[in-house]
């Protein structure tokens, strides 16, 4: 890594989280934060509007990270994130999600940290609870989930991380992100855990005007997924807690039906 050293600015390194995509559900503070940056590095995920609030001026540069599409490497990213604290001072570093929630913030900040750039977080809203909440799906729920694991489908490796299998012996409800490749396999270990029945919400551009959803139980949603095209980027949720969504639309059918009935 060649580092262009400038000392006319104290090098910093901010990690912000943009939040699940709609552009409505990114904080103050990450505006503020995006607006006092001196270069920005974003994440494919993050929208045109988020983009926006960059202003004119400052240098911003797409370094990937959709899935299956890596413009840099994550070791590419870390030396930019060095380099351009040196050369333009402040580096705002813009993730979906929350940077802490598999965004491998923590790499990033100690690498930086090492390098002897100061670091600092604003968190972001997770994709892991907004996504499902935008599908009247609470991750918990007195009676019904009393807590909720946040997994990955994905390991560093390509394989499915043996913390599925853990979660699939939970009564929790279990949230997995970047899964929807390996969907088949994964409904395939909560079957073998008795989980035939279990119902799963399979969540297309969460939070979004493009937002596209299947439901169905461990056993149909693989094929239910495949029917209605669900494509990345998506998220996984299962567990009893699915049942809300449908419970809710069928509950405004009918009250809609009956404000009909009286116009």
């Amino acid at each position: 890594m060649t580092t262009i050293f400038s000392f006319h600015k104290e090098p910093r390194l901010t990690l912000v989280g943009a939040g699940p995509g709609d552009p409505e559900l990114i904080t103050l503070k990450a505006i503020n934060t995006l607006k006092a940056a001196d270069i920005v590095l974003y994440d494919a995920l993050v929208s045109e509007e988020i983009l926006a609030y960059i202003p004119v001026g400052t240098p911003a540069l797409s370094v990937g990270k959709r899935a299956g599409e890596h413009s840099y490497t994550q070791d590419e990213i870390n030396e930019l994130i060095v380099e351009f604290a040196y050369l333009y001072g402040h580096v705002v570093r813009l993730k979906g999600g929350d940077p802490f929630v598999f965004g491998r913030g923590a790499e990033e900040i100690e690498f930086a940290a090492r390098h002897g750039v100061t670091t600092s977080v604003v968190p972001g809203i997770s994709s892991a609870i907004a996504v499902p909440a935008a599908m009247n799906i609470p991750v918990t729920s007195r009676g019904v989930s009393e807590s909720f694991w946040v997994v990955t489908g994905t390991t560093m490796a390509g394989a499915i991380s043996d913390d599925v299998a853990l979660a699939a012996r939970s009564t929790a409800t279990v949230v997995i992100l970047m899964g929807l490749n390996k969907l088949e396999e994964i409904m395939t270990i909560f079957s073998a855990n008795g989980k035939e029945q279990t119902p799963v919400a399979v969540v297309q551009n969460g939070t979004l005007k493009d937002q596209r959803s299947v439901t169905g139980t461990v056993s149909t949603i693989v094929e239910r997924a495949r029917q209605e095209k669900i494509g990345a980027p998506a998220i996984i949720v299962v567990g009893e807690v699915v049942r809300f969504s449908a419970f809710v639309e069928t509950l405004a059918s009918r009250m809609q039906g009956q404000v009909s009935a009286f116009q």
